[in-house]
């Protein structure tokens, strides 16, 4: 086929990237993987594998020697590199064959691709070792694109390739990945020499060839006719998806009432550990959720090992009133707690009617995909990254539907087929096997005041923590300054004036939106005026006092609001001052206000602590590096009423402090994360990150 042909893939080969590689096959390997990545159609993230093999030199016996070089376990393709391959002998590889003790013992052959490594850097072989091992071509793609494995998840999926492909491409039924599956491969390309490629029932596709480039491309043209198969069919007979039974609120609604219930379904989601969500009102989710079939289709759960691995056996299916209900969330969890009861209770009853003797205790049983009909999905996850490619598998799972739906019939994998892939005791190694969560994972937190200074100091510990951080500040070019260093799976930004509760309102709503709710709010705006008594203008005290002391009781409204919604607990912190406990010259306007947050810190603590939320305060001295407060006339006020030169304020507030410290805004960062993820069991407190200054003790 000609490139030029290519309608339902995309033709990412790039001949001048590629000639720079050529001789090296590893590093064209590697090429192909990743622009095969790239393309979501063709394989989700983290899913399928690539391999070559090569002659190399023996470091022992100097002999020449086959070796494979395959993607190891847990990579991606799309970002794959030398570092994500293993390297193995492939005549120990077909040596394993002499050994094999059959279905029952094939567990047992994956500790020994150890002993076939002839790279000794390599990451851990996958499961997928021996299906690229036994079969017998230079190159290999093992994919999962949409619309073969809607062939292969339709009923009658043979006799739909034969008809597709004739004799040209081999098929074989459902059977989970493994080394007997290798076998299963070898077989089917010897009793059927010539062909090109093999479908596997419920899975995904296999494909080959001489060179990488001839690889890809009967990769792409084995798709490419898949694809052009299923879209001649679609909505043809019948309406996708039976049609429409719900129509979609208008998009900016959408977001608006997304933002609004996602808090009450992540504190539903998270009754066994917390969770961090992702929203998606893609079209392609709209018209599966809104459809005629949802109901007959979403219990059926998904097909390919990969997408259920990440989605669950099943989504929630949660019908209600969106829009009238999400102003009222006592209302909405009326609602919606009955359904995740009734998850919950389905899920365990799927554990116990397949679990086996060697099975791994149950898991969360609270689902990972949310669909709310009119609205969009929700999905549910440790972290960001992890609910956002759950989303995105959940979409694979929704084109898989229709591709199958428009050929014949959708066919779900069997129960206990899909059982013994999620309670895989080689899958439970590899969760074992994750790092360790950071101190801050699973948490989210808006700061005020990020853009720079104290409040960016802080913004960036919390994420270098694991949480994810909503920045918020009135500068937008801040904002995107500080957002430099981060993806949208860590943090976001959302303008925010402190002192107006429409703008207050829509950043809380980005922090839903974005990640499903927040349980830390840092209200680190602020400004300093240091003016006597006389020289205090009345705009000077209403703004001082509006953008701190407002400003905390309006982020404190907006905050326990969700706090309450999911029903978490939660931190509020508010960065006050020394000075709201030092009675110092020229500063009443100032050490007002910040005597006032202090004080509704402890009130709010008091009122909020049965509800398990959380209110302290941080108190920063001399914070003159890094910190915007001191750019102009605060500094200036400042060396004023210490008779000293702005020049000398540094080592003037260095000298002053019992420690003889320079305190910087990464001090007051400390402060908020021992708060946050130490001092659990603190509430109503100060904490004084000022290098010790008596006149301010809080006793």
């Amino acid at each position: 086929m000609s490139t030029q042909d290519f309608k339902y893939v995309d033709y990412l080969w790039d001949e001048q990237k590629a000639a720079a590689l050529a001789g090296d096959e590893i590093a064209l390997f590697l090429y192909r993987s990743n622009i095969l990545g790239e393309d979501l159609r063709i394989t989700n993230y983290g899913g399928g594998n690539t391999s070559c093999k090569t002659i190399e030199k023996d470091p022992l016996s100097g002999d020449a020697v086959e070796v494979m070089w395959i993607k190891g376990s847990g990579g991606d393709l799309g970002t794959l590199t030398r570092s994500g391959i293993a390297g193995l002998y492939m005549d120990r590889m077909r040596d394993l064959k002499k050994i094999y003790r059959g279905l029952e013992f094939e567990d047992e052959m994956v500790a020994l691709y150890l002993r076939c490594l002839y790279d000794l850097d390599s990451k851990a072989p996958s499961i997928d070792t021996a299906l690229h091992g036994f079969l017998p071509f230079k190159h290999i793609d093992h994919l999962h694109p949409d619309s073969v494995i809607a062939i292969a998840a339709a009923h009658d999926s043979e006799k739909i390739t034969r008809e597709i492909w004739g004799d040209s491409m081999g098929w074989i039924p459902w059977q989970r990945p493994g080394f007997d599956l290798g076998l299963q491969l070898e077989k089917c390309v010897v009793e059927n020499p010539g062909i090109r490629g093999i479908v596997l029932g419920g899975h995904g596709l296999f494909t080959w060839g001489e060179t990488s480039y001839e690889c890809y491309m009967n990769s792409l043209d084995v798709i490419e006719t898949a694809s052009a198969y299923i879209a001649e069919r679609e909505g043809k007979d019948k309406p996708v998806f039976g049609g429409e039974e719900v129509t979609s609120l208008d998009a900016d609604i959408r977001k608006k009432v997304a933002a609004k219930i996602a808090p009450v379904l992540r504190g539903l989601c998270s009754s066994h550990q917390r969770m961090i969500g992702h929203f998606t009102d893609d079209e392609r989710v709209l018209q599966f959720i809104n459809s005629k079939d949802l109901d007959r289709l979403a219990p059926l759960g998904t097909s390919c090992p990969d997408h259920f691995l990440r989605t669950k056996i099943k989504p929630l299916v949660v019908r209600a009133d969106f829009q009238h209900e999400m102003e009222n969330s006592e209302q909405l969890k009326s609602t919606t707690e009955p359904l995740f009861q009734q998850y919950r209770e389905d899920y365990a009853a799927y554990y116990e009617a397949c679990k086996r003797a060697t099975s791994p205790a149950i898991r969360d049983p609270n689902p990972v995909v949310i669909l709310c009909p009119g609205v969009g999905m929700f999905t549910f996850a440790k972290n960001k990254q992890t609910a956002r490619v759950a989303s995105e598998f959940y979409i694979n799972a929704i084109n898989v539907m229709r591709g199958s739906e428009a050929i014949t019939e959708y066919t779900a994998l069997p129960r206990q087929e899909a059982f013994d892939i999620e309670y895989w005791l080689l899958e439970e190694a590899k969760l074992q096997r994750m790092p360790k969560e950071k101190p801050l994972s699973r948490k989210i937190a808006l700061v005020t005041g990020a853009g720079g200074g104290i409040g960016r100091a802080i913004a960036d510990k919390l994420a270098a923590e694991g949480a994810n951080v909503v920045f918020t500040d009135v500068s937008k070019e801040r904002l995107n300054e500080a957002l430099e260093a981060y993806d949208a799976d860590t943090a976001c930004a959302a303008l925010c004036d402190v002192t107006d509760k429409a703008s207050i309102e829509a950043a809380f709503d980005s922090a839903c939106l974005n990640y499903g709710g927040v349980d830390i709010m840092v209200h680190s705006a602020g400004l300093a005026i240091s003016k006597s008594l006389t020289d205090t203008s009345n705009q000077d005290w209403d703004l001082l006092q509006n953008v701190l002391v407002k400003g905390q009781f309006l982020l404190s409204q907006a905050a326990v609001k969700i706090l309450r919604e999911q029903g978490l607990g939660g931190d509020l912190i508010s960065i006050a001052s020394k000075n709201g406990l030092f009675a110092g010259p020229n500063n009443v306007g100032y050490g007002t206000a910040k005597a006032a947050q202090q004080h509704m810190t402890r009130l709010l603590a008091a009122e909020l602590g049965p509800e398990k939320i959380r209110v302290n305060t941080v108190n920063p001295d001399g914070v003159i590096v890094g910190s915007k407060i001191w750019e102009g006339a605060w500094a200036e006020g400042r060396a004023k009423a210490y008779g000293i030169t702005v020049e000398e304020l540094p080592a003037f507030y260095a000298k002053r402090n019992l420690m003889n410290e320079i305190i910087l805004p990464e001090d007051i960062a400390n402060g908020v994360f021992a708060l946050v993820a130490i001092l659990n069991k603190s509430t109503g407190n100060m904490i004084n990150v000022d290098g010790g200054m008596a006149t301010s003790f809080v006793r």
